[in-house]
Formats: structure tokens, C-alpha cells, sequence
């Protein structure tokens, strides 16, 4: 399989631009905050000194985990395909939200364990059909997925983002297991204790979260492996492999990828050991509530642009975060200078 080229972001004439735009802007500098880095980032991802939000889109990608047979999680399997037809209908937290803000939702059967009903109703040809198989093996056992279906699942990806129009992509997921699946990925990529990896999910309690932690340590110690992509094949989704190469394609193609939470992250984390630049093109929606998430954001060096104690999934960070991108680019083409405002600018000497 062929990694897609993910380039630098960084241009120091149009940096140099963008920073003068946002400097001359009627503020004190630096008083928009985050939105300021913001929009000098989607502005060098852009290449362009007034950047925008074209045509943003969720992609949820809804898989099984074969883990789920070790009681790692509350809820029954059968919940994954439950929510897909969830998002379908348009009733899931999700849809609201992308709704509210202007989000296209893209749902993609990469591995559920389920077959979906075909004609039975207008909803259903708003699935994208790109199983690799009905689940993954129980990786406490044996690898979840063979490498070569770990590349399969990743090449789908990237073709999905072939087929975007937009921008932005934000990237969601759903799948009982898969904050399991994230907490193995996080450990044997980052080497970050255990402990610090592993969190309730959808809701274990103190002894659950115990459970989910030793068979997580026990696979470990079994399949022992290292390489990005043996750690995506052993411990990984196919909901989180098609994931990783969706994010490496946008990044290929100088999209923003908007980054969702634990899970979302955790496959950002093997994308980028394959494609380090893809970290400049990342924008970090939210910090999830997910015990993992604020160690997984340290080890990336990344701020976050909410904290909403979100655990939820599926994109909701996405599409929380879009009226911030939308403003972001707003501010720097619409704002009034000192100059164009006949405003007095700070003088030499003077505390604004």
C-alpha cells in the first residue's frame, strides 16, 4: 500500500501576510485568542491569505470490535448497528448538531456486525457501503485484522475523501468496544501507562474499568508489536483503520481535518507515525471527558478548542467546533483594519 505524501504546511512569506492581517485588525493583538492561530493555520493549510469553510462534512465511520466478548464494555454489540440506523433517521446527537451548523454527514458501514436491510426505506441510501468484514477478531485472543485488511479498510479511506467536495472534514465514529480498541493503540504507540489510557467508556464502574485495563495489558504483552501499522492491524478497528487513511488522503489533498475525540484521536495517532506533517493540518475539536484523551493531547502537543466534558462520539466535537472555523475566517476577511477604520492604533510607549 502506497502512504499518501502529506507536505509541511508552513510558507513564511504567507505567514508573515497572514500574521500582519490579523495584527492590523481592530483588536489589541492577540485578543482573539485561539480564533487568532486559527486562522493563520487554515490559512497556510489553504495556501491563502483569506481562507474559508467550503462545504464541510462529518464522516462517522461505524465499525465492531471482536473484544467486545471479553465484557469490556456495558452495552451489547447489537447497540452499533442500532445507532447506525439512528444516524440514518437523523435522531442521533450527531444529526443535531451538523444540522445546527452546517455540517454534511457522511455514515460509513467500515465493519459493523450486521447486515443492513437495502430499499426499506429513503434513509437507507445514505449509507456508504465499505465493510471489510462483520466485525474484527477479539484481539485479546489474536490480531484483530490481518495487515492486509487493516490496508484494505485504510485504502478505503482515502477513497471516501476522494469523493468529498468541501474543505473540512471532520472525522466521528461508533462502535461498542472501540475506547478498548483506542486505550491498546494509545499505550503501544505513545508508551504512556496503561492506566493513564484506560477509562470508563460507556460507562463501566471502578471494577469494569479494572477488567478493561488488564485484558488491554495482557494483549499487550501477547502480540508485542510496535510498527504503526501492526498496532492498527492488532489492536485497531476497521471503522479506526479506514479512519487513519481518510485522515492521511485529506491531508494529502490540504484539507483541515477536524478532530473529534478519544477514539478519533487514537487513529490520528497511527496516521501520524506514518505521515508526521499530517499534525499541521489537524484542528482538535474538543477534549473529551474520556480518561486518555487529555494524556493523548499532551503527547501530540495540541490545545484544544472546547471543553464540554463530551464523551460521546460519533463527530459531536466536529460539529461543535464549525461555527469557530466559520469564525476564524470571518474575522480575517470581514474585520475592519486601523487603517480602512480610521481607528488609532497603539502608540509607541502606550499601553492600550
Amino acid at each position: 500500500m502506497t502512504i499518501p505524501q502529506v507536505d509541511p504546511i508552513y510558507d513564511a512569506t504567507l505567514a508573515a501576510t497572514l500574521e500582519h492581517a490579523i495584527n492590523t485588525k481592530t483588536k489589541p493583538p492577540g485578543s482573539l485568542g485561539m480564533l487568532e492561530a486559527l486562522a493563520k493555520q487554515l490559512g497556510l493549510i489553504q495556501r491563502s491569505a483569506k481562507p474559508g469553510v467550503s462545504r464541510p462534512a462529518i464522516l462517522v465511520f461505524a465499525g465492531d470490535h471482536g473484544v467486545v466478548a471479553e465484557n469490556i464494555s456495558p452495552y451489547p454489540q447489537s447497540v452499533t448497528w442500532q445507532m447506525v440506523e439512528n444516524f440514518l433517521a437523523g435522531g442521533a446527537a450527531i444529526n443535531v448538531f451538523a444540522r445546527a451548523n452546517g455540517c454534511d454527514i457522511h455514515v460509513v458501514d467500515a465493519g459493523v456486525n450486521h447486515e443492513f436491510a437495502t430499499g426499506t426505506a429513503a434513509s437507507r441510501d445514505k449509507l456508504i457501503d465499505r465493510k471489510v468484514g462483520f466485525g474484527t477478531r477479539n484481539f485479546a485472543v489474536e490480531p484483530a485484522m490481518t495487515r492486509e485488511q487493516c490496508e484494505t479498510a485504510m485504502r478505503r479511506g482515502m477513497e471516501l475523501v476522494d469523493t468529498l467536495e468541501g474543505n473540512v472534514v471532520g472525522f466521528g465514529e461508533m462502535g461498542i468496544g472501540n475506547t478498548t480498541s483506542a486505550a491498546a493503540i494509545m499505550h503501544a504507540l505513545s508508551g504512556i501507562a496503561l492506566e493513564d489510557c484506560v477509562g470508563a467508556g460507556t460507562g463501566l464502574d471502578a471494577a469494569g474499568v479494572a477488567h478493561k485495563r488488564n485484558v488491554i495489558a495482557a494483549a499487550v504483552a501477547r502480540h508485542g508489536v510496535s510498527d504503526p501499522l501492526d498496532v492498527l492491524a492488532t489492536f485497531g478497528g476497521f471503522e479506526t483503520a479506514m479512519m487513519a487513511g481518510a485522515m492521511l488522503r485529506a491531508g494529502a489533498l490540504r484539507k483541515v481535518l477536524l478532530i473529534d475525540g478519544f477514539i478519533v484521536t487514537g487513529a490520528l495517532m497511527a496516521a501520524l507515525r506514518l505521515q508526521p506533517a499530517l499534525r499541521d493540518y489537524c484542528v482538535f475539536s474538543h477534549c473529551s471527558n474520556e480518561n486518555g484523551h487529555k494524556a493523548m493531547l499532551r503527547h501530540l502537543d495540541a490545545k484544544p478548542l472546547l471543553q464540554l466534558d463530551l464523551r460521546l462520539g460519533e463527530g459531536t466535537g466536529c460539529a461543535l467546533a464549525m461555527p469557530l472555523l466559520r469564525s476564524a475566517t470571518a474575522f480575517l476577511a470581514e474585520m475592519a483594519t486601523f487603517e480602512s477604520a480610521h481607528v488609532s492604533g497603539k502608540a509607541d510607549g502606550e499601553a492600550r
